[in-house]
């Protein structure tokens, strides 16, 4: 495991804003689907989901010190792995059973390592199998990362 150095590890709050309601995203795909969020107190990532007001997914997540990448700030795949966690979860929890077909990520500035961001996401159009999501990393007015999710319906199997 990585030093921390100066990177606090504890008393990290991922409190959502006043009108989000706390969500339980993750189980709608099962725990082997959590690359992300399967960890809720390790080193990697902290993650907490809630819906806004409009029902669309939040998540606040924490970037810990094993997700470094550039000195000080979380690597660019670790920002890819949140994005594909939280887009592919904001279209289950719009009610469609999905699987990520193409994830285009647009990196706009360093994160550093210990910030507690905001990952948006909006599910912006629904085309016969092809559901698209839109989303960004977030913490302020400062952009870190967005994305482009298209994402597919898995057919329904016969028993």
């Amino acid at each position: 495991m990585k030093d921390t150095g100066k990177i606090p590890t504890t008393n990290i709050d991922l409190s959502g804003e006043a009108d989000w309601t706390p969500f339980d995203a993750p189980a709608l795909v099962g725990a082997s689907l959590r690359f992300v969020s399967g960890e809720p107190d390790g080193d990697r990532y902290r993650v907490r989901y809630y819906r806004n007001a409009k029902q669309e997914l939040r998540a606040r997540i924490w970037f810990g010190p094993a997700t470094e990448g550039p000195p000080g700030h979380s690597h660019g795949g670790a920002m890819a792995a949140v994005l594909d966690e939280v887009l592919g979860l904001a279209a289950w929890t719009a009610g469609y059973a999905i699987v990520v077909g193409n994830l285009n990520i647009s990196f706009r500035n360093l994160l550093p390592l210990g910030a507690v961001v905001t990952v948006e996401s909006t599910v912006v159009s629904v085309a016969g199998r092809k559901v698209m999501v839109h989303g960004a990393i977030c913490q302020g007015d400062t952009v870190f990362a967005s994305a482009e999710c298209l994402c597919i319906t898995i057919p329904q199997q016969a028993d």
